[in-house]
């Protein structure tokens, strides 16, 4: 059903060649992360003029500086996780994955997916994002359509890759929207800078909406077809895709959650049937649930902090599954998710402790903000946050050091605080389509390699160069 006897566009040539490039040379995302460890030593003596030792001591002494951010993001990822894969969602997920009827549409209605769903919890869409690609590749193979797997896993990123930071789970707009943040403490900010001057802007809003178009287009052109297009069993065994036991039972036929519950003891003990208990599982759920109602009507949309997001999804995840034991069952599952984006997140933070006590940072941001105008503003911001991801691809991480310096630079060019955070946003999104951080638990769902899927996110990464430099310009704050 494909259109092998078509020649292929130019964009399709172009992600071909990408991905033929970055397949020969990418390394591991752990090898990624200690090569970047080295450019940033090597960058500090010969830039900043540090010693060795200083260096090291800067890597080490960041190490552990954000640890309690490092959960906050873990409690985000494995929230979304959990509720991603109750057996409702999953059932919906497979449902959508029957809709397209070509690989290109297919591409595009999993990009459209992720990228929605990351405005509203970027751990959601991750983790649903890589379910709907391999249900959509799955789907794919079994209908006999021609569909490019591994841009069918960079889709599923592209939540990731575009909209998450300006969306509801944001960590630079919801940090300047806490109460006491380290701005505030500075004395860089009088007060919070409420989520309707950043989240629920017309600006942001706008944005979101122009890129979810703009980015599902290009997913749509960039897939190939024909003979190019090589489908999920070429990067995944068939026997792990078809086979109800490994694919955690989401081949089988729908069933209520109470079928789907694994290792749940029927047991006449009392503390069996307390662990087991709906009752006392929607009596926990919905204290949780009234508390962010509270919060809501005290404070209205300026209530929506980092804390508030986890708190109201690992409270909506237990309101869903409702037995506590099978709640907690399921984050033991997602602790697997994780565990890259544990294991990398300390090397990440020794990057940014380098950059940050180093200058490398500072220097960065004073040299692009020096040359930048009220107008052109913006895509300096956006330009400085992706350029610093690419070595600490931690959004709220970045925040923390560069924050200071976007700000003071705002109001000095008189450019509005929220607008300056959304493009600061839009930066250290983008360029999550050239670091494989982000996708580790992407790439164990889905079961590719980084190598193989990332010269399609880097071909994504630069068709939407010229749409966000127009963008962030164009559309009024």
């Amino acid at each position: 059903m494909g259109a092998s006897d078509t020649q292929p566009s130019a964009i399709e040539r172009f992600g071909l060649r990408m991905a033929k490039i970055v397949e020969n040379v990418m390394p591991s995302p752990f090898l990624f992360a200690i090569i970047l460890s080295y450019l940033v030593f090597l960058a500090g003596i010969l830039v900043e003029g540090n010693g060795p030792v200083e260096m090291v001591n800067f890597w080490y002494d960041g190490f552990w500086a954000f640890l309690t951010f490092a959960m906050q993001m873990t409690l985000i990822l494995m929230t979304g996780f959990v509720i991603a894969y109750h057996p409702r969602v999953n059932d919906l997920i497979v449902k959508l994955a029957s809709v397209p009827n070509s690989g290109k549409s297919a591409a595009a209605l999993v990009g459209a997916f992720a990228m929605a769903v990351a405005w509203l919890h970027w751990g959601l869409s991750l983790i649903l994002g890589a379910i709907f690609a391999r249900e959509m590749g799955k789907a794919a193979h079994e209908r006999g359509i021609d569909v490019h797997y591994p841009i069918l896993c960079v889709a599923g990123y592209m939540g990731l890759g575009l909209t998450w930071h300006w969306g509801l789970s944001g960590s630079a707009p919801l940090q300047i929207n806490t109460p006491g943040n380290a701005f505030i403490e500075q004395g860089i900010l009088d007060g919070v800078v409420g989520t309707s001057l950043t989240i629920f802007s017309p600006y942001a809003l706008l944005l979101t909406l122009a890129s979810v178009l703009f980015g599902s287009a290009m997913l749509y052109l960039l897939a190939p077809t024909g003979e190019a297009a090589k489908g999920i069993t070429n990067y995944v065994d068939e026997s792990e895709l078809f086979d109800a036991a490994a694919d955690g039972g989401a081949d089988a036929a729908p069933s209520e959650p109470d079928e789907q519950v694994s290792d749940i003891v029927e047991s006449d003990t009392i503390a069996d049937r307390l662990n087991n208990s709906r009752i006392l599982g929607g009596i926990i759920a919905l204290t949780g649930v009234l508390m962010i109602g509270s919060k809501l009507v005290a404070g209205g949309l300026d209530a929506w902090t980092l804390n508030l997001v986890n708190f109201m999804f690992l409270f909506g995840g237990l309101l869903i599954y409702l037995r506590p034991q099978h709640y907690r069952e399921k984050f033991g599952e997602a602790a697997g998710a994780a565990a890259g984006i544990i294991l990398l997140f300390p090397f990440f933070a020794g990057i940014q402790g380098m950059m940050n006590a180093s200058g490398l940072s500072q220097s960065l941001a004073d040299a692009l903000f020096a040359v930048s105008t009220p107008e052109t503003f913006p895509i300096v911001a956006w330009l400085t946050a992706g350029v610093v991801n690419v070595f600490v691809p931690s959004g709220g991480g970045e925040w923390i050091v560069l924050g200071p310096s976007v700000i003071e630079a705002a109001n000095n060019l008189g450019v509005p605080v929220g607008q300056a955070t959304i493009a600061y946003a839009v930066g250290d999104a983008h360029t999550n389509l050239l670091n494989p951080f982000w996708a580790l638990p992407l790439l164990a769902i889905t079961g590719v390699k980084a190598r193989e899927m990332f010269g399609y996110a880097i071909a994504m990464l630069l068709l939407l160069v010229p749409f966000l430099a127009v963008a962030l310009t164009v559309i009024p704050y």
